[in-house]
């Protein structure tokens, strides 16, 4: 895998974007619960789904650790703005990358039909069915963020080219426009989905002046870092912001949904903090296991951000049907023990999320171009070698420098 990497590749950014992937994996897996109510081996139970967040807030930290959207959306400005050629079509490379993210998806959506009424065989009521799709869907809306964000490339660099970093501040400025007017001055709540673009578009616009050098010094980086931790915990503890920063079952106000300025403000500590570790990642990434642990992830990683759910769920509902409630699976995340009770089912969950990787990574590729063939003098046709792995893995590794999601997200196509 080393020897096959293009020596132009930047690994660093291939690492922020795999420690980004295993945020959000890690993070569903762990703040997402699955409650029993009833015995689902006799056929007479459901699951409902809640957080461990909600009944023990004194875990809220997990969620500053393990929420990494921010640098999903770092890394997609700063390929992005790499990834910008003088006279190139646009279009053209926009339908490219959205077809790179687009082509997984109808085979999520198409594997969940079947699943979904088999579900409803086995006895799940409508509203316990409609809560595991949610939660399958629900990713999707980062995909839809990330393909509005890469269209609007050609502005985001115009924008640059004419304002720099009051670019960012302006961004800033407009979400928290919005939250004032959604909490304080009665506007409609419906304004606050209007964040969904402006506060992630800060991250975005970040990475943007991250590959044209306005960041490249620690001291902006640490001032990032420091600056958005500390509005972070201002607007925590004066403006009334919740500290969690995923959503929490029973809240009032989300962080995530829409994003508010407190999520905003935490996405410039995560900026700083990625800036920060860049270099140090660089000089890892030399180290060839730990590259092609890496790599790996970045070529699976649409494949991972897609099918996590469903894997987590495959399990649970899996084991609820054929045993019934089981600790740390269907057991109420209710008290400190229920984390301990977790943790082993995160490698099993791990597990089935590479079974299922191995059985729709076939289908979200593109179709292979079938070679016509050379004929030669006498009219037969002459054979071509098959390229070799080397060959290939080197091809896919040079081709999706920049057609990654993240998150990031997604950074995560192939």
């Amino acid at each position: 895998m080393a020897d096959a990497t293009p020596a132009g590749r930047d690994r660093a950014i291939d690492a922020l974007r795999a420690f980004a992937i295993l945020g959000v994996v890690l993070g569903h897996w762990l703040v997402t619960a699955f409650v029993a109510t009833g015995n689902g081996a006799a056929g007479d139970g459901d699951l409902r789904v809640t957080s461990p967040l909600a009944a023990m807030p004194e875990f809220t930290p997990i969620s500053w650790v393990l929420q990494t959207l921010a640098v999903f959306f770092l890394v997609g400005g700063y390929t992005a703005a790499k990834g910008l050629r003088p006279g190139e079509p646009w279009a053209a490379r926009l339908r490219h990358r959205l077809a790179r993210l687009g082509r997984p998806v109808p085979v999520l959506l198409l594997a969940w039909i079947p699943a979904a009424a088999g579900l409803w065989w086995a006895g799940f009521s409508g509203d316990g069915l409609f809560t595991l799709v949610k939660l399958v869907l629900s990713p999707l809306w980062f995909l839809g963020v990330y393909a509005a964000l890469t269209a609007l490339t050609p502005v985001v660099a115009a924008v640059w080219n004419r304002l720099g970093l009051w670019g960012a501040a302006l961004l800033v400025g407009a979400t928290a426009a919005i939250d004032l007017g959604r909490f304080a001055l009665d506007a409609p709540g419906w304004i606050g989905w209007a964040t969904v673009l402006t506060g992630w578009l800060v991250p975005f616009y970040l990475g943007f002046a991250w590959a044209n050098g306005a960041l490249a010094r620690r001291r902006a980086a640490a001032g990032l870092l420091a600056g958005g931790a500390a509005a972070t915990a201002g607007l925590v503890l004066f403006a009334g912001y919740p500290a969690s920063m995923v959503g929490v079952p029973g809240a009032a106000v989300s962080n995530l949904n829409p994003p508010t300025l407190a999520a905003v403000a935490f996405g410039l500590a995560q900026t700083g903090l990625a800036l920060l570790l860049y270099r140090p990642l660089g000089r890892w990434m030399r180290r060839p296991r730990a590259w092609a642990a890496v790599a790996v992830a970045n070529l699976s990683a649409m494949t991972v951000f897609l099918w996590h759910q469903t894997a987590m769920m495959a399990i649970t509902v899996g084991t609820f049907l054929a045993a019934g409630s089981l600790p740390g699976l269907h057991s109420a995340p209710d008290r400190p023990e229920w984390l301990l009770e977790r943790l082993p089912w995160l490698p099993v969950f791990a597990l089935a999320l590479l079974a299922l990787a191995g059985l729709v990574r076939r289908f979200e590729r593109p179709a292979a171009r079938r070679a016509s063939g050379t004929r030669g003098e006498n009219g037969r046709p002459v054979p071509t070698r098959t390229p070799s792995r080397t060959s290939q893995q080197e091809g896919s590794l040079r081709n999706t420098q920049d057609d990654h999601l993240m998150l990031g997200s997604t950074g995560l196509t192939r």
